[in-house]
């Protein structure tokens, strides 16, 4: 057994940029430790030093959630370095779009693998802890295209709406030990996944928007500081779509 902290420990994956990176502060700015997990350990050790330099507590694990064992291996070794783990935030997660006639097999298993799988392997590997302090709050980042498709998306949606089902399973069942299970979903948010889109598809999109504007990973962050938070144990199984306005 290695450091123990009083500060309850969140694991996000994805944590290195985008909604990830802005989850990842949000939480630490909670007084949450974060495990910051994500394949490039340069980008996760400076956040790490953001974090610390702006009063919070962050560490650096650099691992492909895209490899199962490498992942479960990675999470079984932050409950034995803390003693426990509390929060965890599956939203790592990568594209591969094209029409369906047009998408290979390797298109669809590796968005399925790092979007879907990487989920329960993790969920999975974390759950013995959180039974274990009678805590625990799991949030998987979806997306409004799981929720009603997007042409060009048939892999990255499957995946998405994927996870609102084993979700909902996981919450049914671990609630009895503390522990809740829930979905956000984000619409249209602005981060590198979106950069290269024409301000044409944006200026449509904002106009399906209910509030007039483009979401910003803070809007996602919020959301998840909400759910992963103490006072949310009666949450649970639910799907928050943040988006805006746009799929309601």
């Amino acid at each position: 057994m290695g450091e123990q902290t009083d500060r309850r420990v969140a694991i996000v994956t994805g944590a290195s940029r985008g909604i990830g990176r802005a989850i990842a502060t949000r939480l630490a700015g909670a007084g949450r430790h974060v495990v910051l997990v994500a394949r490039s350990e340069g980008p996760l050790k400076d956040l790490a030093h953001e974090i610390g330099e702006a009063g919070g507590s962050a560490s650096a694990l650099a691992v492909d959630v895209g490899d199962g064992a490498a992942l479960a291996k990675a999470i079984e070794g932050v409950a034995e370095e803390f003693g426990r783990i509390d929060i965890l935030v599956n939203n790592a997660g990568i594209t591969r779009d094209n029409l369906l006639l047009r998408m290979s097999d390797e298109e669809w298993d590796e968005v399925m693998n790092v979007n879907l799988r990487s989920a329960f392997v993790a969920t999975r590997a974390a759950a013995r802890p959180m039974m274990k302090g009678r805590f625990g709050r799991i949030v998987n980042i979806s997306s409004t295209s799981g929720l009603s498709g997007n042409a060009g998306q048939a892999n990255y949606a499957a995946a998405k709406s994927a996870l609102v089902g084993f979700t909902k399973t996981v919450a049914r069942e671990l609630g009895g030990k503390g522990i809740t299970a829930n979905v956000i979903a984000p619409g249209f948010i602005e981060t590198d996944m979106t950069a290269n889109l024409a301000q044409t598809v944006k200026d449509h999109v904002q106009g399906l928007v209910s509030v007039k504007r483009l979401g910003v990973p803070e809007d996602i962050a919020a959301a998840v500081a909400y759910v992963t938070g103490d006072d949310a144990g009666f949450l649970t199984g639910q799907v928050i779509a943040v988006d805006g306005g746009m799929t309601m």
